[in-house]
């Protein structure tokens, strides 16, 4: 069964409310059960989302340390905005920059492939992260978010549960008038070890094979020409646009309101069922590199499904290694 999170959205620091007196059977029994069943899945989605207000407030009265980090992972196309400048200029206080580029696998042919075990525990270990700390994750773009959920899956992949992401990002930071500092982070390294969970991550080996089982619903979450195939994939060579047969387009910008913020639990588990997306079933999110697909586990998230998958190598690794028959386009006469 799936809950349906009224509160996880929202401006505090404590986890959803769940949608309680649906299909339940009268006797005290049941509800004891029902009650029970509640509270584990409270306890299994930790915060996902918090608000601006909680983290200035923190940031106000000296919370952050060793049980709470802030992390900037904004990154941008090559040629536009430059990441790490941005943030050499302004920041939240006490941030640290999480350069994505680094934090990968880079002896891999494919885009934005998530690194080691050793690797991401080296990382976030020198960004001062143990497994004890809270961590919260924001980026610089225009949307709202981009690349912070890409970082909040990352962390959860690699076993580590207490990880938010900062509803309404750096763009309602300023907006609504909260502190920035010019001063780099220079947190104290921790030990972090990182245990790798595969039931969040698929590789093109099982993705091909779910193309017989259909054990999983794929959903890709690329802008609706980038799907079809009838707009080019951004800053590419080589790599034509379309998608993997059989799945789901739902973009990863219409989670967002306008003003940037996750939408409501309700409206994103209405855009799941107008999609005849089953939130009960297994799911794998897929885009181009593995990024805005995340966008898809975090608002499945919201609705109270915390397992969704990601295929890591997504339509990049899909495009050069899959068999044409699999890609489907309706440029370049089809077959992408």
């Amino acid at each position: 069964m799936v809950w349906a999170g009224r509160g996880v959205a929202g401006s505090g620091f404590e986890p959803a409310n769940f949608s309680r007196g649906q299909g339940r059977a009268p006797g005290r029994r049941r509800g004891r059960v029902t009650r029970r069943a509640e509270t584990m899945v409270q306890q299994m989605l930790y915060r996902a989302l918090v608000s601006t207000k909680w983290l200035a407030e923190s940031v106000r009265s000296g919370k952050l340390g060793p049980g709470l980090r802030v992390l900037d992972a904004s990154w941008y196309s090559p040629g536009t905005r430059q990441a790490r400048k941005e943030y050499l200029e302004r920041h939240v206080p006490g941030a640290s920059f999480f350069d994505i580029e680094e934090c990968r696998d880079t002896a891999s042919p494919y885009e934005m492939m998530l690194p080691s075990e050793a690797g991401f525990a080296d990382y976030v270990g020198r960004l001062g992260i143990s497994n004890d700390t809270h961590v919260v994750v924001y980026d610089g773009d225009h949307l709202g978010s981009f690349y912070a959920p890409r970082v909040w899956w990352m962390f959860r992949v690699f076993g580590h549960r207490t990880v938010s992401v900062l509803n309404g990002g750096f763009r309602n930071w300023l907006k609504e008038g909260h502190p920035v500092t010019s001063e780099p982070s220079c947190p104290e390294p921790a030990v972090f070890k990182a245990t790798l969970d595969r039931s969040l991550f698929k590789t093109y080996e099982q993705v091909l094979e779910n193309l017989e089982s259909k054990r999983f619903q794929l959903v890709d979450s690329r802008a609706q020409g980038r799907y079809l195939g009838t707009e080019p994939e951004p800053d590419a060579v080589g790599l034509d646009s379309g998608h993997i047969r059989g799945s789901i387009n739902m973009p990863f910008m219409n989670f967002l309101t306008e003003d940037g913020f996750e939408k409501s639990p309700e409206e994103l588990c209405a855009m799941f069922q107008a999609k005849k997306v089953d939130l009960t079933q297994p799911l794998i999110a897929t885009c181009r590199k593995g990024v805005t697909a995340c966008h898809i586990a975090l608002a499945a998230y919201l609705c109270g499904k915390p397992d969704v998958a990601v295929y890591d190598g997504s339509w990049f690794e899909w495009f050069h290694r899959a068999p044409p028959e699999t890609r489907v386009s309706q440029g370049k006469g089809g077959k992408a």
